[in-house]
């Protein structure tokens, strides 16, 4: 069975199939425990709770917060902060505001009771200058994220196709980030002098990634006080919440993800069938795209790639169609290297994936937007054909927004 946004969807095969999933990871976290452990924190740090941030993801990256964000406000509390001057911002990057019924179903009622901050990656007057990075990244950073007394992150660690890892020092950067600035760190994917994506910005790579050192030298500008790094399983579900602060603990929460979520595996298929893991990893193609990526390096060259995408919201970005509508790959390279944009990446990256395999996705995504990025828009009658008559074994990944190939 995969899913296919909220849905689940069988397919049958002539020949066994090779299913590849992520290993879940055991669920060791329960609210009491997560208290205590924040506690401790607490005891240790002697925080001075004046101003507390909390900085927390949008809906497109959940961390239990309908169940553990009351338990970090209750906390924070009893450790004597006062509930008027705790400030939750919301880290959206560059991604659209939630409307506030999302908020409510991704916060619960804390997202009434508390102020929120929606964070708007375009308001330069939100931002202080703090320097530059040695990529030359320039560092601004939201002026009440700087003055807070005491800043705390919490969010999922996921990967990243090109930043190496989601989650963690991503929270404030690009979370909280000014869109010039973000455009500035995306642009180190493209290298210049070889004309192609920089090699090292791959999924779970952090060291000799040029995007990856980038974040940490904007982190060290402002670290958090306290980073909350979560551990989920396919279902979204929170299994366990690591606690601490500085680089180490981010690193080893990294490790501990991609334990459950890295594959180690040389082989390609001619036929590969993948789901994203269903609503709301295939919410729009911008988050499909994580699925696709991950999916296709499972498909040798000038084979075929099947995703499972519903992307009820569309591509997801007005930034990421223009790029494609560019008369060749060099012509979106070039202009991206001289100004990076939007979502100019991720077309670059899909465009060298279609140079190698063919790529058809189920997907409410309209036929004009289909042939614009270069898939092809297929029903699920169809592929569930084109599954069933294969007479080689087809490679079947149910999570392929978790699941990471690598050869390390």
């Amino acid at each position: 069975m995969l899913k296919y946004g909220q849905f689940s969807v069988a397919f049958e095969s002539k020949i066994p199939p090779l299913v590849f999933q992520i290993k879940e990871p055991a669920t060791v976290i329960n609210p009491r425990l997560f208290k205590t452990r924040l506690q401790e924190q607490l005891k240790l740090l002697l925080p001075n709770l004046t101003s507390p941030a909390i900085v927390i993801g949008d809906k497109t990256r959940l961390c239990g917060y309908r169940e553990y964000l009351p338990i970090v406000l209750e906390t924070l509390l009893e450790a004597g902060a006062e509930k008027e001057h705790i400030k939750l911002f919301i880290a959206y990057g560059t991604h659209p505001q939630q409307s506030d019924e999302d908020c409510l179903r991704s916060y619960g009622s804390a997202y009434h009771e508390y102020s929120f901050i929606h964070h708007n990656c375009t308001d330069p007057d939100s931002f202080r200058n703090l320097g530059k990075t040695s990529r030359g990244t320039d560092v601004y950073l939201r002026r009440d994220i700087v003055e807070a007394s005491f800043l705390l992150t919490f969010g999922a660690i996921s990967h990243h196709y090109f930043a190496g890892y989601g989650g963690g020092r991503k929270l404030i950067f690009p979370g909280l980030g000014y869109k010039p600035a973000i455009y500035q760190n995306h642009g180190l994917f493209l290298d210049g002098a070889a004309r192609k994506l920089a090699p090292g910005c791959q999924a779970g790579v952090l060291d000799g990634n040029p995007l990856a050192e980038d974040l940490f030298e904007v982190e060290s500008f402002r670290q958090p006080d306290l980073a909350i790094h979560g551990i989920l399983n396919s279902r979204g579900e929170v299994c366990d919440l690591l606690t601490g602060s500085g680089r180490e603990v981010f690193r080893n929460a990294c490790l501990f993800h991609g334990r459950n979520c890295e594959f180690k595996h040389s082989e390609q298929y001619d036929l590969v069938l993948a789901s994203c893991g269903g609503y709301p990893k295939d919410i729009n193609f911008i988050q499909a795209h994580k699925a696709v990526h991950n999916a296709a390096v499972f498909v040798r060259d000038g084979g075929h790639l099947i995703l499972l995408a519903e992307c009820r919201d569309g591509v997801g970005s007005q930034t990421f169609l223009p790029w494609l509508e560019l008369e060749s790959y060099e012509a979106a390279f070039q202009r991206l290297l001289e100004h990076y944009q939007g979502n100019g990446g991720t077309a670059l990256a899909m465009m060298e994936k279609l140079k190698r395999i063919r790529i058809s996705l189920v997907t409410e995504i309209n036929d004009k937007e289909s042939g614009i990025i270069g898939f092809n828009r297929i029903s699920m009658d169809s592929a569930r054909q084109l599954v069933g008559d294969s007479n080689r074994p087809v490679a079947i990944i149910p999570n392929a927004s978790l699941l990471v190939k690598t050869n390390r």
